[in-house]
Parts: structure tokens; C-alpha cells; sequence
């Protein structure tokens, strides 16, 4: 019986808001394809938990990543654990305000959204090049979204937090290929974590998750498939291998075509 080539063999992970969500699932594709990783999150009971639910290959630390020196000190974890960072994953983030409209957005709450959607992820990049450039190898991942391609689809702060997002993976993409150092970013549709649960509870005003779970599959249909976290974290899982080895500032959409079209209303 042929065994399974592992993607990510020997490979050391730090990846931001590990304790749920999108980071969770990326966490156990990593390590299911033989990777190291560490979890960073300030949800600390249920991060240990996870750690220890993953095995000894996971390893949880406390990490505010509005924090620069949390960030930083996040990095020097890894290099000091395991002797090196080969792949950071910058997914922790907010859903933003609730600010239906742009009169009615506040810019304390969009500072909030930029501080930790964008000012994180710049400051993920920034630490985890620190560390990268002198092997001249790595791989660097942030989380945007579709709702930085196409307008209309989230409240304003959250949307403009994503779009600077790609911008930011682009700009640095640029410079560290000359260090060998990949930056890339993944987009995922609409999916119901707890983070995007949560946020549509107190939009719309519905306490029935498993109807917000539905409502947000059903946001764009693909038939015989759904968003689910696993899928993302697959396709982080490609861009932290030797698979993605000539891939860099590039934005990997994950929607089932969402973003490629829009239907034309020729119903007479």
C-alpha cells in the first residue's frame, strides 16, 4: 500500500488566531502533513487545548497581535523551539462594525478593523522577514477575502481592511524575492465560522446559528461542493510547500467562481 507524500515534512508554522476557525483547520492540515506548528492567539484556554489536542507537534503562545513585540516575540519562539521560521500564516482578524452604511461608520471603529485586519499582517511580515532573509527561504501567508474584489459585499471598514491586504502582500512580495522569501494571500467566499456566526447574529438580529450557517453556504451555490474551513486551509497548505515554489503576490481565491462573473438578468 503506497503512503501519502507529506507537503509540509520538517517544516516549522507560526500562524496568527490559531484557536478557531480558518487558523484551527489550517493548524491540523499542517500538521497532518507533517509541519510544526505554532498556534498564536489570546483565546489561551481553548489554544492550549488545541495544542494539546494536535500533539507534540503543536506548541500554543499567547500573542495579541495588535502588540508589535507580541508579534515579534512570537517569531523568536519559533526560531528558539525549532531554529527556524520556514512558514508564517497571518490569519487573526476582525469582522469590523456594524456600520451598514458610510455615514454611519465611525472612524474609531474602522482604526480598530485597519489595527488588527492590516497593521497586524504588516507587522507579521515585517518580524517573520526578520528571520527569513538571512536563509534566504520562506513562505508568508495573509488572509483577505472576496469581499476585497468585488464591492458591496461586507460593511466598509472590513472590505477596505481586505483590499489593503492584497496591496500589502503584493508591495512585499516584490521586495523579498530577492531574499527568496514567497508572500502570498488567500480569499475566502463567505463561510460560517464562529467569527462570521457571530457578526451576522448581531447583524441581523437572528439567534438561530445553524439558519446563519445555512443563509451564508447559501450566499453562492456550486453544486455538490460548500466552503468549508478545511478548503482554505488546503489551499494554505499549497502555498507553504515546495508545491507553490515559483508562486509569489499572488491572491489564490477560494469562492467556486464567485468573484468571476455575475449572471445577466435577460428574463423578458
Amino acid at each position: 500500500m503506497s503512503r501519502i507524500a507529506l507537503k509540509l515534512p520538517g517544516k516549522v508554522a507560526l500562524i496568527t488566531g490559531a484557536a478557531s476557525g480558518i487558523d484551527k483547520a489550517a493548524a491540523i492540515k499542517f500538521i497532518e502533513n507533517g509541519a510544526k506548528v505554532l498556534l498564536a492567539d489570546v483565546q489561551d484556554h481553548l489554544g492550549k487545548s488545541i495544542a494539546n489536542d494536535l500533539g507534540p507537534n503543536a506548541t500554543y503562545i499567547h500573542c495579541n497581535v495588535t502588540n508589535e513585540q507580541e508579534i515579534s516575540s512570537a517569531v523568536d519562539h519559533a526560531v528558539a523551539q525549532y531554529g527556524r521560521l520556514d512558514v508564517m500564516y497571518n490569519n487573526a482578524g476582525i469582522v469590523g462594525t456594524l456600520a451598514p452604511t458610510i455615514l454611519d461608520l465611525e472612524l474609531q471603529g474602522f482604526d480598530r478593523t485597519m489595527e488588527v485586519n492590516v497593521r497586524s499582517m504588516v507587522a507579521g511580515i515585517k518580524h517573520a522577514s526578520r528571520v527569513m532573509i538571512p536563509c534566504q527561504a520562506g513562505s508568508i501567508i495573509c488572509t483577505a477575502s472576496t469581499t476585497a474584489i468585488l464591492g458591496g459585499m461586507a460593511n466598509h471598514d472590513y472590505a477596505v481592511s481586505k483590499a489593503a491586504v492584497i496591496g500589502l502582500v503584493k508591495s512585499t512580495a516584490a521586495e523579498l524575492n530577492q531574499h527568496g522569501i514567497r508572500v502570498n494571500c488567500i480569499s475566502p467566499h463567505a463561510l460560517p465560522t464562529q467569527l462570521a456566526v457571530n457578526f451576522f447574529k448581531k447583524y441581523l438580529g437572528i439567534d438561530d446559528e445553524k439558519m446563519i450557517a445555512e443563509m451564508t453556504h447559501n450566499m453562492w451555490e456550486f453544486k455538490g461542493a460548500r466552503c468549508e474551513a478545511a478548503d482554505v486551509a488546503e489551499a494554505a497548505v499549497f502555498l507553504a510547500s515546495d508545491d507553490a515554489k515559483y508562486i509569489s503576490g499572488h491572491n489564490l481565491v477560494v469562492d467556486a467562481g464567485f468573484t468571476c462573473f455575475k449572471r445577466l438578468n435577460i428574463t423578458p
